[in-house]
């Protein structure tokens, strides 16, 4: 690619303002030769716009969009994302160092920037069942990998609190070798907080609170203000950038493919403008702040830096009118102009079909312990319920919207544990899903134990994927990619996805997003009480409830 030149309003986040300039892209190193200053008379016809550097998102599964790397990167430039800071912890939990590789060959097929972590929780817990182990001295040799920039969210955070040699170890690899580590500590306070810091622990996606997120930032932590498909924590979160702009990066942790069609981080950044906060500092929190905290390898429009920058219509709106990564245009005028790849299809599936008799709960329904699952919100709640018992055992009751939840081990034949849960509305059917963070079992929610296994065996026969069974017939998702990832586009599979998304609403599901919420209930590591293969568990006391081998309440 020859020399080009580019012009527009320029928005110059180092300077902190906005004048009309030549840019010379050299097509070679795909670096900014030259970043001229000229006359508002001096830009050529078709020049409208401004141009700045692209928007990076500082948090993000993209596993959770169930597309592999190089679709989610096609769709992705459509909104001014030119980089992500990836955490492949969701394809570890299911196929280990193979899963963090298959990502980062995926994204290098595509003009892109991954920037992939290793995961430093495979598993997540020992209070479930993964399909890999990724221990100290695995997480070493990813961290020697040359794609591999940072540590990756550090849930385990009792482990750090109480000096666990293996967590130790990871965190020890990584400053060794000078990168950064990503932090997990949902509603951590007080001295825990600060000795969790201490650890050497950079970043917080978790924060629901400003008052949580003042006093990891007061202790030197970076906050990233989280919206996703299901964590919104925007609301919360963005007053910060009047007091502590500096502090502060945008991230989508999880993102669905329907809500990734509509928009990324140009969607918080509009946000954020138009409640009136100051635009420098907006995008210093989207496009500058995460390059810097993990050195990217993603240009800022200085002289010499790569050209990866975008064109938007105006400093309101944001709509993207051109995207490009190292002087390449990949996107224009709403259309991606990355050409699809062809894809793997790596995954680990060792389940057995089910019946209603494995969704049985035996004991007694007397203040039985119930999952309370929130809108909006990885953490959940906890009551005590009387509950129906009769030969089929404990019974659920849709009338006081309390439903059984279940998780069914998918690497190898085991019992099915089964609970209860509030919150998630559904009337008739169930419905299930192998998007089950972190370790990526089947968990399925429904009224009955006939509704359970049909959409569970849905699953089993597709070896993944999202199921919805309305009490006649079930509708798959197929996600062939260790059971995360479709190797279909993103359009395809946003609709099929807005599909099943309805037809859990048909069966009474008021939530936004019912197959986030539900893929959140077997995360260990967020509390309150969760769900895994194993038992019932309570994430702030750190013990069970309730165990697969002892049936009780």
């Amino acid at each position: 690619m020859a020399i080009q030149k580019i012009y527009g309003q320029w928005v110059d986040l180092h300077q902190r303002e906005v004048y009309p300039a030549e840019v010379v892209v050299d097509g070679e190193t795909g670096r900014i030769n030259t970043l001229t200053p000229i006359t508002k008379e001096d830009l050529p016809e078709g020049s409208e716009g401004y141009l700045m550097p692209g928007f990076v998102d500082a948090h993000v599964h993209v596993e959770s969009s169930m597309l592999v790397p190089s679709e989610f990167a096609r769709i992705a430039v459509l909104h001014g994302t030119v980089a992500t800071v990836s955490d492949p912890h969701e394809i570890a939990n299911v196929l280990g160092r193979e899963g963090v590789e298959f990502m980062i060959e995926n994204g290098k097929q595509v003009p892109f920037k991954f920037h992939f972590g290793a995961p430093s929780c495979v598993p997540a817990t020992s209070f479930e069942t993964a399909g890999a182990i990724l221990d100290a001295e695995a997480v070493a040799g990813l961290l020697d990998h040359p794609d591999i920039c940072y540590l990756a969210e550090m849930m385990n955070w009792p482990g750090v609190l109480h000096g666990d040699p293996e967590v130790l170890a990871k965190i020890k690899a990584a400053h060794d070798r000078g990168l950064p580590v990503d932090g997990h500590a949902p509603q951590l306070m007080g001295d825990d907080a600060v000795n969790y810091i201490r650890a050497g622990i950079s970043t917080d996606h978790e924060c629901v609170s400003s008052a949580e997120a003042l006093n990891k930032i007061k202790h030197g932590m970076k906050v990233l203000i989280r919206e996703g498909s299901a964590a919104k924590n925007f609301n919360a979160l963005i007053p910060l950038m009047k007091s502590h702009p500096e502090a502060l990066m945008f991230c989508s942790d999880d993102k669905h493919p329907d809500d990734l069609l509509r928009g990324h981080i140009n969607l918080l950044v509009k946000r954020a403008v138009h409640e009136g906060y100051d635009l420098f500092d907006v995008l210093h929190a989207a496009c500058v702040a995460p390059v810097k905290h993990y050195r990217l390898r993603v240009g800022l429009g200085r002289t010499g830096d790569f050209a990866d920058f975008i064109r938007v219509r105006n400093l309101r709106d944001f709509d993207v009118v051109e995207t490009y990564i190292q002087g390449e245009c990949v996107a224009r005028n709403g259309e991606t102009l990355i050409k699809t790849p062809s894809v793997a299809s790596p995954n680990a599936f060792q389940c057995d079909p089910v019946t209603p008799d494995d969704f049985r709960i035996s004991g007694s329904g007397f203040d039985f312990p119930v999952i309370v699952a929130q809108d909006g919100e990885l953490v959940t709640e906890q009551i005590r319920a009387n509950l129906d018992t009769n030969a089929q055992g404990v019974q659920a009751d849709s009338s006081r919207d309390i439903l059984k939840i279940a998780v069914v081990n998918r690497y190898k034949p085991a019992p099915v544990f089964t609970s209860m849960i509030r919150g998630m509305g559904l009337k008739r059917g169930a419905i299930a899903s192998t998007v089950a963070h972190d370790s990526h079992n089947i968990v399925a929610v429904g009224v009955d134990d006939e509704s359970l296994a049909h959409a569970v065996n849905a699953l089993v026969a597709a070896k993944g994927g999202i199921s919805v069974f309305d009490g006649a017939q079930a509708d798959v998702l197929p996600l062939p990619v260790a059971g995360l990832m479709s190797t279909d586009s993103c359009e395809r599979v946003g609709a099929h996805y807005e599909q099943l998304d309805a037809r859990a609403k048909e069966l009474g599901s008021t939530l936004h997003a019912p197959f986030m919420t539900l893929s959140f209930m077997a995360l260990l590591v967020i509390p309150s009480l969760k769900i895994s293969d194993l038992g019932l568990f309570d994430g702030r006391q750190w013990k069970w409830v309730r165990q697969v081998t002892n049936e009780s309440a």
